[in-house]
């Protein structure tokens, strides 16, 4: 019986091994940076290590919208009406980067606010989220990055009923914002996704009026030349890097495009020629 009964521990000590117990929810009244995933496992709430996130005096071209999502967090962080934001337009045009630099910055200047990643599967989610949130008393930016709804009615009407006046509807210390590259958070032709739909304008009509619930809405455009070449002169001071126009426009064009994230990586390209570390 001992050499069965050590053999039964010795298998259920493997078993253990191979299914551990479940991760303790992270706690939403500290740290600043978490993300949602909605599994039970976890409680859905994870703690994620500090964001890596650009100054953002090198954010060039966008400086207005910058200066408008921060001032809005600013005003949400201290507990004054703020608007839910959408921020919308080209690629790798910082809308992504500079939610977390506002944040970031604002968490070095003092303010008691979160940033809580919710990955897009977990949508259905929100409301749990939501009540898990609800009884802590700090300011919570809800971020949904890469947004695109399609034709989805079922996603489309929870996240208004979510945004405005639904039973389900996000607390008030709790603001969402929302990444799209596009500005009503649809493809431009609804026929690509409603060839079956009845009434295709009626479906239209749900993105707008979803679209329409955020209070602040922030395009980001394409840069020009002059702009592209602000933001690598920026990178280039901001690290210690020898700036040569000339390779930088070289550098987009054979990427066909110039934004802030070719810039990025025209950047880590000259660092590592150069021997410097960023």
């Amino acid at each position: 019986m001992d050499t069965q009964d050590a053999l039964l521990a010795r298998i259920a000590a493997a078993l253990d091994r191979m299914a551990p117990p479940p991760a303790t929810p992270a706690d939403p009244a500290h740290g600043h940076w978490f993300g949602w995933d909605g599994a039970e496992n976890t409680g859905g709430l994870t703690a994620l290590p500090p964001a890596r996130t650009t100054p953002l005096a090198l954010y060039k071209g966008v400086e207005a919208q910058a200066a408008q999502l921060h001032e809005n967090s600013r005003r949400h962080a201290l507990g004054l009406p703020a608007h839910d934001v959408l921020l919308w337009g080209a690629r790798g045009m910082g809308k992504s980067s500079l939610a977390r630099s506002v944040v970031a910055d604002l968490v070095a200047s003092g303010h008691d606010i979160a940033l809580v990643q919710v990955m897009l599967p977990a949508l259905a989610s929100l409301p749990a989220l939501f009540r898990t949130l609800a009884g802590v008393e700090r300011a919570f930016l809800i971020f949904l990055d890469d947004v695109s709804l399609g034709a989805d009615a079922a996603e489309v009407h929870a996240l208004r009923s979510l945004l405005d006046g639904g039973v389900q509807a996000r607390p008030d210390h709790v603001r969402l914002i929302v990444t799209s590259n596009r500005r009503h958070l649809v493809p431009r032709s609804l026929s690509e996704n409603e060839a079956d739909a009845i009434n295709p304008r009626d479906a239209a009509d749900d993105h707008l009026a979803l679209a329409d619930r955020f209070g602040l809405r922030l395009g980001f455009h394409p840069c020009d030349q002059e702009t592209y070449l602000a933001i690598c002169a920026g990178y280039a001071v901001a690290h210690g890097l020898a700036f040569d126009p000339k390779a930088a426009l070289t550098w987009a064009a054979g990427r066909g495009a110039r934004s802030g994230r070719v810039a990025w990586q025209f950047t880590v390209e000259q660092a590592g020629d150069q021997g410097k570390k960023l």
